[in-house]
């Protein structure tokens, strides 16, 4: 079974650099792949990052594409409950997260996406503990970069390959390269960072995503090359598992 359709070359910019990412279509089987998003440091961009991702993963082909939310926040649930396209799929998690995994892979679901609370360690944990790959967004600020460690060891706890995603980066600013040196110390850096845009948050006001407001946009093309980029380090975990 194809779990993407064929890709295409995708280009975007890279610590100033232009850099070409082309995904291989991988036969992986009849499996949910599971991506948890996960941060002990608040406003890092989770919810952004797992509702773009979503409706990116069924725009490559990576379908059908589910979401679920354990933060009792609810900012993923919100954003999905005004959105007028039935993709990505909601997940109910009432009768526990692991039977829900379950539940969505005997279902079809291909791609899974978990948005996870910031100071819930024991939600985190359980559902690092379900993922195929942990992707922690961070900003490029003191504070996020002295955060980061709590989440790092969540991650090494469970065994689970882990990206860090440099978010609401600033175009050239010299605190974005440190922090991108400073993380790279705990964990493999995503090549594609994410530029505070005002088109992100727009979007979410009405269950959209920036790329669905306009798909030129540097925002669209920013989560394209990044979904690329985690699709590639999901078909290594599989590579290395078989």
């Amino acid at each position: 079974m194809q779990w993407c359709r064929e890709p295409h070359n995708l280009g975007c910019m890279v610590y100033g650099a232009m850099v070409t990412f082309t995904r291989q279509p991988q036969l992986i089987g009849a499996l949910v792949h599971v991506i948890a998003f996960a941060s002990r440091k608040g406003g890092a961009g989770k919810t952004t990052l797992t509702s773009h991702l979503a409706v990116q993963a069924a725009a490559a082909g990576c379908r059908p594409v589910a979401i679920l939310d354990t933060d009792p926040q609810g900012g993923l649930a919100g954003w999905w409950n005004v959105r007028a396209n039935a993709e990505p799929a909601w997940l109910d998690t009432s009768k526990g997260l692991k039977a829900t995994i379950a539940g969505a892979a005997r279902s079809g679901v291909q791609t899974l996406m978990i948005d996870t609370p910031p100071s819930l360690s024991d939600t985190i944990a359980e559902v690092l503990a379900l993922a195929d790959l942990v992707v922690i967004p961070v900003r490029p600020s003191p504070n996020d970069l002295r955060a980061v460690g709590g989440t790092v060891e969540l991650a090494v706890r469970a065994g689970k390959p882990m990206v860090f995603v440099i978010n609401q980066a600033t175009a050239r600013a010299r605190i974005t390269a440190e922090a991108a040196i400073a993380l790279s110390q705990h964990g493999t850096v995503a090549p594609v960072m994410i530029h505070s845009r005002v088109d992100y948050a727009t979007s979410m006001t009405d269950g959209r995503t920036a790329g669905e407001l306009d798909g030129s946009a540097k925002s669209a093309s920013e989560i394209a090359s990044l979904w690329l980029y985690l699709q590639s380090r999901l078909a290594q975990g599989i590579r290395h598992a078989a």
